[in-house]
Formats: C-alpha cells, sequence, structure tokens
C-alpha cells in the first residue's frame, strides 16, 4: 500500500476546504456507441509528464471494457488510457506504469531518468478511480466527523463500517456493479490494453501497491512479460501492517539519531525519550488539546517516508516526527496539538474511500477467516502500533463482500523481476520482499537502499543512480545500483510540525489583529459621524 503523500496536504486541504473547491477529476470518458469489450479509441495527442513537467508526442483516448468479466450481460465502462511514445528510433519492449494507492488515479509521474529515449510508456485509467464509474463515498468523510470519541474508537469503528455500507448500496442501487471492482479485473484492464495496443511481449513497472497488480498479471500472463521491476514491494498479506514493523522501525532511527550530531545532542537514547513522552503525554498547547492516539497515528504516517518530497508543503517524513516527539519531550506540544487538530480532517478526504475498499476487499488481506485482528493491531505494549490498520477495519467490516478475490499463494515465476526496497519504508518494509517473494523468482534480483524509505524518498532522490538501476535493467536485465551512496536522514529538517505551528498561530494572531485593527476604525468612524438626522431636524425647524 502506497500513502499518498500528495494527498496528505493538510495545509493544502485546508485551503481546498476554505475555498468550496471540491478535489475531484472530471475525465469525461464514456463508451461510445457500438463499443464492444476491448475496443480502444485512440487520438494523436500531447501527454504532460509531470515528473519533468514536459509533455510529450503520443496518444490519448479511451479503453472500452466489461465492468464484470464475471458476469453475463455486464454493462461496459470507459477507462481513460494514454502512450507517451519513445523518442528515439527502434524502441525497445513498452513500459506499463501501475501506481500505488489504492484510492487514486494512475498517475504516470516517474517515466522521465531517460526511459522514454527506448520504450513507450503506457498508463491505463485505474477503473472505480477514474474514468466513467469513480466510486465516491462521501459517507466515510462524513462518519469522520460525525464522531467525536477518536478516531479508533469502538464508535468510529461502527460509524466507519455503517457509513462503508452505506456507500456501497447506495453504488449498487445507482446500478454499479461492485463485484467489477477488483484487482484481478484491473489486472485484465492492462491486459486489454496490450491487446489493443499491438504489443507483443511488455514490461511493468510500479510501485506499492501497484506491485500487487504487477504480481497478478506477472502469475497470470508470464508468456507477455519481458521484465518487470517493482519499487516498494507489497505481496499478498502486506496491505495490513504488523505492528511490530514500526516499533522496529523506531529502534532503527533510534540508533541513527545516536549517530547524529543533531539529533545526540537533543537527546541520548531516542526510544528512551519516547517512551517517557508516551507515559507523560502532553494535554494541550495554547488551548488546542492534544489526542495520543492521533499523535502516534500520524508518527505511523511520517515513518512511511524518509526525506521529505520537494512538493510536499508539510513535513510527512520519519525525521519530522521525530522532531515532534524530542519537542515535546522539552516542554514544547505544537506539533502534536496541531497534528491532533488536522488528522480527523485529513482521513476524510485521504482516498477515493470507494476504489480504495473495493480493491482492499478483494485483496483478502482484511478478511482472512478467523483471524482475530483487533487483538492482533491492538498491540497494547507498542509505542506507536499500526494504526491506520487499526482504523480501516471499521470501513472494510462494513464494505459489501466480493466475489472477485486474488490469490494469497504467491507461485514460482522465472520472469526477469527487479525488487526495490529502502530499508527505512514503513509501508513496505523489505523484509517481506526479500523473504517472502524473491525465494519464488528463478530470475529476480534485489536492490535494497539502506536506511531510505517508501517512494516519495526513492523518486526524489539520488536521481543519477537511480537512472542507471532502471535503465539497465529494462534495457539489458542487468542490476546495476553502483552509483547509490549511503544516505542516511537528516534530522535538522526544514520544516517541522512544531515549526508549522508556531507560523500558522502567527499568521492566525496576525489576521487577528488586522481584523481587530479595521474594526477599531469602524467602529471610530461610525462614533464620529455626525448625526445627519439630527443636523436635518434643526435645520427644518430654523
Amino acid at each position: 500500500m502506497r500513502f499518498p503523500i500528495y494527498h496528505l496536504s493538510l495545509v493544502g486541504l485546508l485551503l481546498l476546504q476554505a475555498s468550496g473547491v471540491a478535489a475531484q477529476l472530471d475525465y469525461g470518458h464514456t463508451v461510445p456507441a457500438g463499443a464492444v469489450d476491448g475496443d480502444l479509441i485512440l487520438s494523436p495527442c500531447e501527454v504532460y509528464h509531470p515528473g519533468d513537467d514536459k509533455s510529450y508526442p503520443g496518444d490519448c483516448g479511451t479503453l472500452v471494457v466489461s465492468e464484470n468479466r464475471r458476469a453475463a450481460n455486464a454493462r461496459l465502462i470507459a477507462l481513460p488510457i494514454s502512450r507517451i511514445r519513445a523518442t528515439g528510433e527502434n524502441p525497445l519492449e513498452p513500459i506499463f506504469w501501475l501506481e500505488g494507492g489504492p484510492g487514486h488515479a494512475n498517475e504516470a509521474i516517474y517515466a522521465s531518468d531517460g526511459l522514454l529515449a527506448r520504450h513507450d510508456f503506457v498508463v491505463v485509467g485505474y477503473r472505480g478511480a477514474e474514468g466513467q464509474v469513480v466510486l465516491e463515498c462521501p459517507e466515510i468523510g462524513e462518519a469522520v466527523d460525525s464522531v467525536t470519541d477518536g478516531i479508533l474508537s469502538s464508535e468510529m469503528h461502527d460509524a466507519l463500517a455503517h457509513a462503508a455500507a452505506d456507500c456501497g448500496s447506495r453504488l449498487t442501487a445507482g446500478g454499479i456493479d461492485l463485484d467489477g471492482y477488483s484487482m484481478n479485473q484491473v489486472v485484465e484492464d492492462v491486459e486489454a490494453a496490450r491487446v489493443g495496443l499491438g504489443y507483443d511481449r511488455i514490461n511493468l513497472f510500479g510501485n506499492s501497491y501497484g506491485t500487487r497488480l504487477q504480481m497478478i498479471y506477472q502469475w497470470r500472463y508470464p508468456e507477455n512479460l519481458h521484465r518487470v521491476l517493482m519499487v516498494a514491494v507489497n505481496p499478498p498479506g502486506r496491505f495490513i501492517w504488523d505492528p511490530a514493523d514500526n516499533e522496529d522501525l523506531l529502534q532503527r532511527y533510534s540508533d541513527l539519531c545516536a549517530a547524529d550530531a543533531y539529533c545526540s545532542a537533543r537527546t541520548t537514547d531516542l526510544l528512551a525519550t519516547m517512551k517517557q513522552v508516551s507515559q507523560n503525554m502532553p494535554e494541550q498547547w495554547m488551548g488546542i488539546s492534544v489526542d495520543p492516539v492521533a499523535v502516534r497515528f500520524l508518527t505511523a504516517v511520517c515513518l512511511v517516508e524518509s526525506m521529505q518530497s520537494p512538493e510536499e508543503p508539510v513535513p510527512m517524513t520519519g525525521p519530522a516526527a521525530v522532531d515532534m516527539w524530542l519537542d515535546a519531550a522539552e516542554g514544547d506540544a505544537s506539533g502534536m496539538a496541531l497534528v491532533s487538530a488536522l488528522t480527523p480532517m485529513m482521513l476524510s478526504e485521504l482516498f477515493t474511500w470507494g476504489h480504495f475498499l473495493a480493491m482492499g476487499a478483494s485483496a483478502q488481506d482484511y478478511i482472512e477467516p478467523g483471524r482475530d485482528y483487533q487483538a492482533e493491531l491492538a498491540a497494547p505494549n507498542a509505542l506507536i502500533g499500526a494504526p491506520f490498520s487499526q482504523f480501516l477495519l471499521g470501513p472494510i467490516s462494513g464494505w459489501p463482500a466480493t466475489t472477485d478475490q486474488s490469490d494469497m499463494e504467491i507461485p514460482d515465476s522465472d520472469v526477469e523481476t527487479l525488487l526495490v526496497s529502502g530499508s527505512l519504508d514503513g509501508s513496505t518494509p523489505m523484509r517481506y520482499a526479500r523473504d517472502e517473494l524473491l525465494p519464488h523468482l528463478a530470475n529476480g534480483h534485489h536492490v535494497v537502499v539502506r536506511d531510505q524509505g517508501h517512494t516519495e524518498s526513492f523518486w526524489h532522490s539520488q536521481p543519477q543512480a537511480r537512472a542507471r538501476l532502471l535503465n539497465a535493467f529494462f534495457d539489458s536485465g542487468r542490476v546495476d545500483d553502483s552509483l547509490f551512496e549511503y544516505q542516511p536522514p537528516i534530522f535538522e529538517a526544514d520544516t517541522t510540525w512544531g515549526g508549522l505551528a508556531r507560523t500558522l498561530l502567527a499568521v492566525v494572531a496576525g489576521l487577528v489583529a488586522v481584523i481587530g485593527a479595521l474594526i477599531a476604525v469602524v467602529v471610530r468612524r461610525f462614533l464620529n459621524r455626525p448625526n445627519r438626522q439630527h443636523v436635518a431636524i434643526v435645520g427644518a425647524v430654523a
């Protein structure tokens, strides 16, 4: 699973809500008259690629697919599809991109690094997240906003379960066959695009949740694959987090802190300091309550990444979380107060929730019979635990069951496959790629970038090393990680939760002062205004 860091811009979210702007996309794709399953309608276009802020010649259009390939007489739906054509002559096998998530569109933001010189780059829209049918669930946000008893309370769990059930019922009543929105059918969409575009064999490239889709395609259509490259690998069963993984991460961060001049000057033992703060959590800052559950929740989210994306205005990294806890140990609870206030708002708007739940329900990770998820995730002795997985138990339990679930067993494969992991990845820990998937890959390789986090950390650091790794593998099957250098987390962050809280407080105080001054001017002018009515009366009497 990949956290959409660009969707965690809480300050941006505040501005969107304040301005009334709806954060939704209208792709305008519909099924043309007379179309049949598998039809591909393309036109020449300029495909914008946000990764390098450029447009490239290519093709854009609509892929027509069955809403549910397992149902008789299923209706057709339309998905967006785009292809950037290779810029060089005699291109090699095309690359199909599969973005992380689930819960948002399949966005091709990583097609650069020289790949376009020798490969077409194809992106097929994710059913349920874009195209003709988008599984919006405003009921989830409404449930989060309505509960005041905490994001992991039993009241929240029940509210989310009812909200998910209500959303599923509403979508079904509107004519949507939810059984058609599964990872298996997303993979079939990719295969339909391969056939429609006339490619013999293709490469698969993706990260996080997208790697799960890659695996399913690899198991179903090995004969159609040339090479597969997975960044931040998520094997079956790993959409749900193990509380022990975050505890291991905290220990590693504590070791890194001890070796860092700035961090070690603030504490001699980071983990011990965090435990002390946890046992004596501050209650408030400037009248804003500190919610220990929200603090742990956002800490877990921050542990996903080791370094800051330049596009991200808020500090969603492990070092930022560490800074927040150390601030609290030093008597400054400003960062904890800010995340306490903003976490529920973030949860309301984090995903296209219907897509997230539909894909998650088709994975079996949260619905294994006889498994006591509540007890497993509670982890009473854990400092952070796995709060996001705890939160998801509510909506997942209420979402309608699907009969189209992906396999949990991992078959053997001889397709050339490269796995890339960061050893500080709090979302897709590297040990699962190494221990659970790699043994099944006869031609598999695993590159571990030491002390680096999840996808944002990989894509926003060491571009030359990354480009050599990607191009060498897709062009020739070589694994060349020779340019990667050791890059530990930077604990002295430019942007921190405490700094952001103090900045917002100063802005609010400034606005209050300006508004107060304006009110004073208006009142003064009103009080000093001549009584024109009285003057008129006196004049009339005279």
